[in-house]
């Protein structure tokens, strides 16, 4: 904290802390390159603490862009002296009794201040000219503001318009000293202390005035206050005691705020203001440290917590293959409406069922024409009925997948994770789950137009004469509705398929269940994809913390 005391400033300290400091171009480039990179921070997993890191991450950037960058760009500017407080708190009557007379409205009126009031001195107007700071405030000028200080009367931080709020907060965090207000009958509550602690983690130089102490008052509350102070670490704060006045409008005697004024005065000049300005960077430089390191940290947490995520994902995702791979194995895909629809194919055309008597038949080309038509029928059956099996494997595999991360034992996270995926995951899986059949049905057209061809042919080199003795019989689309019903599991169509393929039917059969048990093992991979996009983020990657780090070597080594 601050080495001011209510007496005076230690100079040597302040004369050390500037050499020690040394702002200039490098410190900027640096400053400026933390704010790029914090504010391109991201916490996409809701585990703990990932809202404290967002919120860390707001009130960091406030404070750079609010007095870091723009104070490092401007050193040659006023030291603002933001005078601060809660409703009533008698900030106004204050900066009024400092000057001499009312530049800022004081009433019993609530909110008194809805206009920050910037108090500077003549010749200091022109060094603020560029200020960001006036772009939100109404400046006046006037002889009794020591040169070199900006007085800012604030809005009340407990004002009830949040704009007012808003208003205090950002012009604390463009502050070079707080004169923090608190009455006798306040300075207990809490917002006194959390708005003392964020000065004090934003390495803010600080004073306090009690305001409204009775005689009678006056020593408890004094010793109570400062071992307050001591508690909080903040025991070098200068602290100005301002007698109970009782009520009153107007100024204040200018006796009871004259150790204020001679404490500021003792901050006037170019030399003593740079002090200040010095003295509160170097605090605030030293406390982006931490700031950062605990930033870091929950970088990392992120990804560590999307390791964690990936792989119960990935030990969910096969479930629905297993199950998959079980219905195929077991020639069970068929059973139901396909085996009904296969039965009644055959009752319909008897001669079809003769084929598997174990002769090649010689069927025309016209029963050909008439069985590709009601045979390619089939072939769309087959088509719903791998894609409702493989639909629900890949539902059971989403199943799972939600149990891993919202069910006993989930990793921390794994519910917001699900909820964030979740609207992806059906159109992912109807997408995966179409193209896998669809891909499955074309390899298996193709395999039987390379038998038919000879590009897969007996090893003479020669087409097989089965094949086109299937296609003449069948047709294309008959022959192919014939292949995958065998492949399903029908067993009366595995039979006509030997007795037209011979044992090259068995090769074929195997081959097309191998394939269709490829293509739903990389639909139902597909099921973990949404959740992989989602933690392939660059922000959950393991060198995401990288920036940071070399930010904070930057920092320590340019503020040396």
């Amino acid at each position: 904290m601050s080495d001011v005391r209510v007496n005076g400033v230690d100079q040597s300290s302040d004369q050390r802390g500037e050499r020690e400091l040394a702002p200039g171009a490098t410190l900027l480039d640096v400053v400026s390159d933390v704010r790029r990179d914090v504010v391109a921070l991201e916490f996409p997993l809701g585990i703990p603490g990932a809202a404290k890191a967002l919120s860390s991450r707001a009130r960091l950037v406030s404070q750079l862009d609010g007095h870091l960058v723009p104070r490092l760009r401007m050193l040659s500017t006023p030291a603002v002296v933001v005078v601060a407080g809660s409703t009533g708190a008698g900030k106004s009557t204050i900066v009024n009794s400092l000057l001499g007379t009312e530049v800022s409205p004081a009433s019993v009126l609530r909110p008194t201040t809805r206009e920050p009031v910037l108090a500077v001195h003549p010749a200091d107007g022109e060094l603020l000219a560029d200020s960001t700071i006036l772009g939100t405030v109404r400046t006046v000028s006037h002889e009794r503001v020591p040169r070199g200080l900006a007085i800012l009367d604030a809005p009340d931080l407990d004002s009830l318009l949040s704009s007012n709020r808003e208003t205090a907060e950002r012009l604390l965090d463009a502050a070079d000293l707080w004169l923090f207000v608190t009455t006798a009958a306040r300075y207990g509550d809490a917002l006194p202390w959390a708005a003392l602690e964020r000065a004090k983690e934003r390495g803010a130089s600080v004073a306090l005035v009690l305001n409204r102490v009775s005689a009678e008052r006056l020593s408890p509350i004094r010793l109570d206050l400062i071992d307050r102070l001591k508690e909080h670490g903040m025991d070098n704060v200068p602290l100005f005691i301002v007698p109970d006045a009782g009520p009153h409008e107007g100024l204040l005697a200018p006796l009871v705020v004259a150790p204020i004024g001679r404490w500021l005065h003792t901050l006037a000049g170019a030399d003593h203001a740079r002090t200040i300005i010095l003295r509160t960077l170097r605090g605030s430089i030293a406390a982006l440290r931490p700031w950062l390191s605990g930033l870091a940290r929950a970088v990392e947490e992120q990804a560590d917590a999307a390791d964690t995520m990936r792989e119960a994902v990935l030990g969910a995702v096969p479930t629905g293959f297993t199950q998959f791979q079980a219905t195929v194995a077991s020639e069970s895909l068929a059973a139901g409406a396909l085996e009904a629809r296969w039965a009644q194919i055959l009752q319909r055309d008897p001669a079809l069922a003769k084929l598997s008597i174990g002769r090649r038949p010689r069927p025309s080309q016209r029963a050909g024409r008439r069985r590709d038509v009601v045979l390619g029928e089939l072939v769309t059956d087959v088509r719903q009925v791998a894609m409702a099996s493989l639909r629900s494997a890949a539902q059971a595999s989403e199943a799972a997948i939600s149990a891993a991360l919202s069910g006993p034992g989930a990793p921390e996270g794994g519910t917001h994770l699900l909820a964030e995926c979740s609207g992806d995951v059906a159109a992912h899986r109807e997408r995966a789950v179409t193209e896998a059949i669809s891909g499955w049905i074309a390899h298996a057209r193709q395999s039987i137009e390379n038998l038919v061809h000879g590009a897969n042919a007996d090893a003479d080199g020669r087409a097989h004469p089965g094949a086109a003795l299937a296609v003449r019989g069948l047709g294309e689309n008959g022959f192919l509705a014939l292949i995958l019903a065998a492949t399903t599991g029908i067993v009366s169509a595995h039979r006509i398929a030997d007795a037209l393929l011979g044992p090259r039917a068995g090769t074929l059969v195997a081959d097309l269940r191998a394939d269709l048990e490829r293509q739903a093992q990389h639909a139902i991979r597909a099921e973990g994809e949404p959740y992989a996009r989602y933690l392939s983020a660059s922000a959950l990657a393991d060198d995401a913390v990288i920036g940071l780090r070399l930010r904070l070597a930057e920092l320590k080594s340019a503020a040396r």
